[in-house]
C-alpha cells in the first residue's frame, strides 16, 4: 500500500510527523503507536490491512522518532507524548467526527498507550497492546543503578524469525541503531511506576498480543501488567515460537488479521 498523506502537528515539544492512510468511506478510526527507536513507516502494511476492512488509519512518530521533530530517540516526559497522542486521535476525531477509534500499539508504543488508556480509555472503543512494555519497573530500576547503560543497538534477530525484517531495520536510516540516553531510560523508567500506580482498563474492549519467544519484552513480564490492568472484555494471543514484533512475524497475516477482526467487533457497537 502506497500514499499515506502527511501531515504535520505542533506537539507538546516540537513537530509531530502524522500519516493518514484514508479509505473512501470509512466506518471506524484506527490509530497507531510505534515502538522504541522505530518510525510508523514500519507499519504501512498493517495500515493497509486495516483499510481494506474500512478503516481510516492514523499513526505519528513520537517525538525524538522518525520524521518528528527533536534529539534522536530522547523522551523525557512519556506524559507530553500521551498528549502528543491525544492531539493525533483529536485530529482523527475532527477528520471523522462519527467514528469510533481503536488503539493499536506495540513495545513502547504499548506502554504509550497503556498511559493512554489509563488517562483517555473513555474515547476508545478498543486498545489492541503488542508486547507493551510495561511490568519493567525492576529491571528498568537495575540499568539505572548500573554503572553504564545498555550501549549495544539492538540485535535484530530478536525481532523476527524471518531475516529480511532485520535486515531492513538495520538499512533503515530512520531507525535508531544506537544505545540508551540516561534521560529515556529515567522517563520510561517512571512511565512504567505510573502504569503500575495507575487504574485497570475497566470495560474497555483489551486484545494482547506477544510473542512466546520475545526476549526484548519478556512475556513473564509483560503478561502479569496486563492481566492487573484487563476488564471483562479481554482476548490474549500469545504467537508460538514468534519474536518481538508479531506484525512482522512468519505468520503476520494471522495476527494482523486477528486484531481487524478485533478492531471489526468492538467499533460494530
Amino acid at each position: 500500500m502506497s500514499g499515506a498523506e502527511r501531515i504535520e502537528l505542533e506537539g507538546t515539544e516540537g513537530a509531530l510527523s502524522v500519516r493518514a492512510w484514508q479509505h473512501p468511506a470509512p466506518a471506524r478510526v484506527v490509530v497507531l503507536c510505534h515502538g522504541y527507536g522505530e518510525h510508523i513507516g514500519r507499519y504501512e502494511h498493517v495500515a493497509g490491512a486495516l483499510v481494506e476492512r474500512g478503516a481510516a488509519v492514523y499513526g505519528p512518530d513520537h517525538i525524538g522518532h522518525g520524521e518528528s521533530g527533536g534529539e534522536q530517540v530522547l523522551v523525557r516526559d512519556f506524559g507530553h507524548v500521551v498528549d502528543d497522542l491525544h492531539s493525533v486521535v483529536r485530529l482523527a476525531r475532527e477528520a471523522h467526527p462519527d467514528l469510533p477509534v481503536v488503539l493499536v500499539a506495540h513495545s513502547m508504543g504499548g506502554m504509550i498507550g497503556t498511559r493512554y488508556a489509563q488517562r483517555h480509555g473513555e474515547e476508545l472503543a478498543g486498545l489492541v497492546l503488542s508486547a507493551p512494555a510495561i511490568g519493567l519497573t525492576p529491571v528498568l530500576a537495575d540499568w539505572l543503578a548500573a554503572p553504564e547503560l545498555p550501549d549495544d543497538p539492538i540485535d535484530v534477530a530478536v525481532l523476527s524469525r524471518d531475516a529480511s525484517v532485520g535486515q531492513a531495520y538495520a538499512d533503515d536510516p530512520l531507525v535508531w541503531h544506537g544505545g540508551w540516553k540516561r534521560p529515556t531510560l529515567e522517563a520510561f523508567h517512571r512511565a512504567n511506576e505510573a502504569v503500575d500506580a495507575g487504574p485497570g482498563f475497566g470495560d474497555l474492549p483489551v486484545l494482547y498480543v506477544h510473542g512466546e519467544a520475545d526476549e526484548l519484552v519478556p512475556m513473564a513480564l509483560a503478561q502479569p501488567a496486563v492481566q492487573r490492568l484487563r476488564g471483562e472484555d479481554f482476548a490474549e494471543r500469545i504467537v508460538p515460537e514468534a519474536r518481538h514484533e508479531v506484525f512482522n512475524e512468519l505468520d503476520q497475516d494471522v495476527t494482523i488479521g486477528l486484531v481487524g477482526d478485533f478492531v471489526d467487533r468492538v467499533t460494530a457497537r
